[in-house]
């Protein structure tokens, strides 16, 4: 890109005089890695990613290259294109470098950039670790109070049915007065749909409004993605209130659990449950379909699984499957992505599928949520057309709620596996029960696996970690019981909670636990970053790997796997990876401010992470390990070095290139402290 070019001589005089060495930059990093370490990597080089001594850099020179560089993009695009036609990232550098005073020097709590500037490198601070619990609210303040009806929006021919009482605006020339400028001429829900259902809200508004305001519609695309559903899963408005009103009936769940409080607890071949749940009919088949509502297709079944709800009874109706009968969940050898909270989202599956994930899984979702009907919890369960195998994963801490989920999961969504969350280390899941503490509380662990596996037509996975102390493994011991309680498939973590991510993966550990666990499948997870690991990690005689972190430090991962190579991408096309991402939050979340906030808030917390990624011709010994970070550097071009930054306010101007500026006051902090610093 033309306007990406490097200034005559300005990298060259950042570059001259810097005699950096490794070592000296490597004695400054914290140590992150432990445990097993390669041998050719000496104890200076832990954590520190191996860069060619040619671009690194300092903090000072970092900065003051990407400000400069900043300046010069600023001249070039007012003298070159004044209207501002070319891509829209001159601009948007602008704006930005107009409000630097106030949004550029936000440090994470805040504070303006001179207080967070010592003199110092960063390295030699310490790391600040957690979570970012006291994060700023990103819904734009003004959203509400500016708002469009939506029987406006929707362009309905009935009046709002709230009247006087509607606490929005209803009309349209004033909210227009007050609707920031679009921004861009193209809209994605337009060019992909054939019809944009934000109307004047959307913030592309330009590209399908018509002469007098209406809202133009490609009759012919429309019509095509009339009868095409490209996201399943949702929530439907008659099942949320039933579920709000407690009026579900779970008669399989009811029945499993009182038979496993009497002590009952028949194996996975076992299928007296299942029997008695046919004998006595499935859930909510008297009354002719009265309490078979939630599972029929008013109620957000998918239209894909056939549902009974009144009629002659069929053998559909009264013949469930035996666990022996169940799907088998085949996925042997295939590249699994993990379901990542907050960052593995809908549009971020899109883009690990499109660079070869073979398999997903939503973000977690708590069971008692979910039972209680909350539409954001429901909104993790969203399956989008490409996702050919996916899955949900649920947390709970008891075997009541989690069953009844299970079996509410089972009657609505289109799933092919259901998975249980028994990895979670995070205090609030932990201190009530869930997530690896489940480790320690074997009686309710069997009872939730068993229960929720003889209410479930699809196959139970369980994902969990070596154990809760970093020295007491509990995984091997687990893995046998599990087998027999009815799970069809494990992944284990090779990390307890008490390490978090502060030494690796314990691979030996995990080759141990698939032994004990045969013949069931186990997929092992933990520092795969490069196809090297991946290979690494089959040898260990696990049946799969599961790609975290790896896959949000590069998505591409996925490819340079299943074509073992290394992939020097270069900037251009990491912005067009972005660019995809933001087109697909557009489309899931929406073209309107609120949907255009939204995902910008995605974004920035993805490149909270695609920041420690360093090209492969950079480095100077591959491949870069996920325990390594990476050193100030000055990359092969401006876009590079800006996307190598661990600043939010570099990563802000990243978004605006692709989003358009953000709302006045905006401020971002990273979910996990560690992933920002100054």
């Amino acid at each position: 890109m033309e306007h990406m070019r490097d200034p005559e001589g300005l990298s060259a005089t950042f570059h001259n005089g810097l005699e950096l060495s490794m070592a000296e930059g490597e004695k400054k990093a914290p140590a992150e890695s432990g445990g097993d370490s390669d041998s050719a990597v000496s104890a200076s080089e832990r954590g520190v990613a191996p860069i060619k001594s040619q671009y690194l850099t300092t903090k000072e020179q970092f900065h003051q290259f990407l400000e400069a560089k900043g300046e010069k993009l600023q001249q070039e695009s007012e003298a070159g294109d004044p209207d501002g036609n070319d891509l829209a990232e001159p601009r948007a550098k602008r704006i930005r470098l107009e409000d630097g005073q106030t949004e550029d020097g936000q440090s994470e709590d805040g504070q303006a950039e001179q207080a967070a500037e010592p003199g110092q490198q960063p390295q030699a601070q310490k790391r600040a670790r957690g979570q970012n619990k006291g994060r700023p609210h990103v819904k734009p303040t003004h959203y509400d109070k500016t708002r469009l009806c939506p029987s406006l929006i929707q362009e309905s021919a009935a009046k709002c049915v709230f009247g006087d009482r509607c606490r929005f605006l209803h009309d349209v020339s004033r909210y227009l007065e007050t609707k920031p400028a679009d921004l861009g001429p193209r809209c994605v829900l337009f060019e992909t749909f054939g019809r944009c259902p934000y109307g004047v809200t959307c913030r592309f508004a330009g590209a399908h409004l018509g002469p007098e305001g209406q809202n133009l519609v490609q009759e012919e695309l429309a019509s095509d993605w009339a009868h095409r559903q490209p996201v399943r899963n949702g929530l439907d408005k008659a099942l949320q209130q039933q579920l709000r009103k407690r009026k579900i009936r779970f008669e399989r769940a009811e029945l499993a659990l009182r038979q496993l409080s009497q002590g009952q607890l028949p194996g996975p071949s076992a299928g007296a449950v299942l029997e008695a749940t046919a004998a006595e009919g499935t859930p909510g088949q008297s009354d002719c379909g009265a309490q078979q509502a939630p599972a029929g297709p008013d109620a957000g079944c998918s239209p894909s699984r056939p549902v009974q709800t009144c009629g002659p009874l069929t053998d559909e109706d009264v013949v469930r499957l035996r666990p022996c009968e169940k799907k088998r969940l085949d996925i042997n050898g295939k590249l699994y992505l993990a379901p990542l909270t907050t960052c593995g989202n809908l549009p971020f599956r899109r883009i690990c599928k499109r660079f070869g994930a073979d398999v997903t899984c939503g973000e977690m979702a708590v069971c008692t949520n979910l039972l209680q009907g909350q539409m954001s919890e429901w909104a993790l369960l969203k399956r989008h057309q490409c996702e050919d195998i996916f899955g949900v994963q649920l947390e709970g801490a008891f075997p009541d709620t989690m069953t009844r989920c299970a079996e509410l999961l089972g009657r609505t969504i289109e799933v092919d596996f259901v998975d249980i969350n028994v990895g979670c280390p995070i205090d609030l899941v932990y201190k009530k029960g869930g997530g690896c503490a489940l480790m320690n509380r074997t009686a309710k662990f069997q009872q939730i696996v068993r229960g929720m596996s003889q209410v479930l037509d699809v196959p139970l996975t369980v994902k969990l970690r070596t154990g809760v102390q970093e020295r007491v493994q509990l995984a091997h011991r687990l893995l046998p019981e599990l087998r027999d309680w009815g799970a069809a498939l494990v992944t284990l973590h090779g990390r307890s909670r008490e390490q978090r991510y502060t030494k690796l993966a314990d691979w030996q550990y995990i080759a141990q636990c698939a032994k004990a666990a045969s013949p069931m499948p186990l997929f092992g997870n933990g520092d795969i970053l490069s196809y090297e690991d991946a290979n690494r990690a089959l040898k260990t005689g696990v049946a799969g790997v599961m790609i975290a972190r790896g896959a949000l430090l590069k998505p591409w991962l996925f490819t340079e796997i299943k074509e073992q190579r290394h992939w020097d991408i270069s900037s251009s096309e990491r912005l067009d990876i972005l660019r995809d991402f933001t087109s697909y939050g557009l489309e899931h979340w929406g073209s309107d401010t609120q949907g255009v906030e939204k995902t910008r808030r995605f974004l920035l917390e993805w490149l909270s992470f695609l920041c420690r990624y360093v090209p492969v011709g950079l480095l100077e010994r591959l491949p870069q390990r996920v325990n390594e970070r990476p050193p100030y550097y000055l990359g092969r071009d401006y876009l590079e070095t800006l996307m190598a930054s661990q600043q939010a306010a570099d990563w802000i101007r990243i978004s605006e290139m692709l989003l358009g500026p953000v709302p006045p006051g905006f401020v971002f902090l990273p979910k996990h402290k560690a992933n920002a610093y100054k």
